[in-house]
Parts: structure tokens; C-alpha cells; sequence
């Protein structure tokens, strides 16, 4: 399992360890990560993702995982959250044609 957001792509940074006597050492920055479930209004049902907790915040910013996912550029997105991208914009269009 990766140590990366599935929603934002934040991932590991490296920097350095500075001790007292200023010796730098090499150490990595992991993203706080949490497994959460999400629900879709548009599709109806609970998704299960990996994100960052900074992530978690800007999905309620936003106004719900629908929301976030249609505003979000599908290049940072993981495999599953594009595929979660593409399945609310169907469901978006199906329902918008069949009430005009």
C-alpha cells in the first residue's frame, strides 16, 4: 500500500534530521493518512478511500465527495477516485437528460 492520497496525491517529502551538535541526516515526511467512507449523493452508496487529513477537510470545505471529486484535476486523482470521478459525472449527465 502506498503512502499516498488517493484524492490530493500528497505523498512522502524528505529532509533532514538536525541533531544538536547540527549533524543532518537523511529522514522522510510521511502524509497523515486515514482510511475513511465517504458518501456519494450522485451514485447512492459508500466509498472507501485513503486520504490525508488535510484532504478530509477540503472534501467538507467543498461540500461533499461529489463536489470535490468534479472540481478536482483527475491527474492527481488515484486510479479508483478517477474512476469514482467518471462514474458521478455519467450519473450527473443520465439525470440532467432525463429531466429536460
Amino acid at each position: 500500500m502506498s503512502r499516498r492520497c488517493e484524492l490530493t496525491a500528497k505523498g512522502p517529502q524528505v529532509g533532514h534530521r538536525v541533531s544538536h551538535s547540527n549533524i543532518k541526516t537523511k529522514r522522510r515526511f510521511l502524509p497523515n493518512l486515514v482510511n475513511v467512507t465517504f458518501l456519494s449523493d450522485a451514485l447512492g452508496r459508500s466509498v472507501r478511500l485513503r486520504v490525508s487529513t488535510n484532504a478530509l477537510k477540503s472534501v467538507d470545505h467543498n461540500g461533499g465527495l461529489d463536489a470535490f471529486l468534479l472540481k478536482a484535476n483527475i491527474d492527481n486523482l488515484s486510479l479508483k477516485a478517477a474512476e469514482l470521478k467518471r462514474q458521478i459525472e455519467k450519473k450527473k449527465s443520465e439525470t440532467a437528460s432525463a429531466a429536460a
